[in-house]
């Protein structure tokens, strides 16, 4: 976690309520709208895709937080039969446990809003708990999950959302389902070849667009 991104200022590491880890990128001038970016299963805040999102998202504009997800086991452990549902379990545990912290990291440093939030598989669906309960979440990416149609049917914002069509963890019914679920007025889905881990990396940009459609950075 010491690595500097060209161009922005590296806050040191913070801890929210003193326990929670969490580390904010700026741009130069320490100005932007808010980006909350949830990791997946199985990494951190400081993993390359978290590090390279807060690079592009950074590049356009924005400021960009991520937390430390609630500790839990790993999916991957037991035996592959039941995988996908183990899968789903713990995340739903996990985003239930992040919703309060998520919440006070807009507190400090969003306090009035507004603020967009990114996550896929895991970070997908702590995505939707803060999205079904953060009014000032205006702008959601999310992705590789079919979890919590219940919430997304009380999500109204700018969605964009991503399936990956040959998921082996997320059935293509339970994405495409959830995805139709969101009560959004606006909303995309896009829709590639690959299994769960195949995102391409073309998602990444497309998302700062939408991103920067929706906040609008200076």
């Amino acid at each position: 976690m010491n690595e500097t991104i060209p161009g922005t200022l590296w806050e040191p590491d913070f801890l929210l309520n003193g326990t929670v880890p969490g580390t904010l990128w700026e741009p130069d001038g320490g100005d932007g709208p808010l980006i909350l970016v949830a990791h997946g299963g199985g990494q951190h805040r400081g993993s390359p895709a978290v590090v390279g999102r807060a690079r592009m998202l950074v590049a356009a504009g924005f400021r960009v937080a991520a937390l430390d997800a609630p500790g839990s086991e790993s999916p991957m452990q037991g035996p592959a039969e039941g995988l996908a549902e183990r899968l789903n379990r713990i995340n739903a545990e996990v985003a239930a446990r992040a919703v309060p912290e998520w919440k006070a990291a807009l507190d400090l440093l969003a306090p009035d809003g507004p603020a967009g939030f990114w996550g896929v598989s895991m970070g997908a669906v702590i995505g939707l708990e803060v999205l079904a309960a953060e009014p000032r979440i205006t702008a959601g990416v999310l992705g590789l999950t079919g979890a919590r149609p219940d919430l997304a049917r009380r999500i109204t914002v700018p969605i964009e959302f991503a399936l990956q069509w040959d998921d082996e963890l997320v059935s293509r019914e339970s994405a495409l389902a959830l995805f139709d679920a969101f009560a959004s007025a606006e909303k995309s889905l896009h829709a590639n070849p690959g299994r769960h881990t195949e995102l391409p990396r073309h998602e990444a940009d497309s998302a700062v667009r939408f991103f920067q459609r929706h906040l609008r950075p200076a």
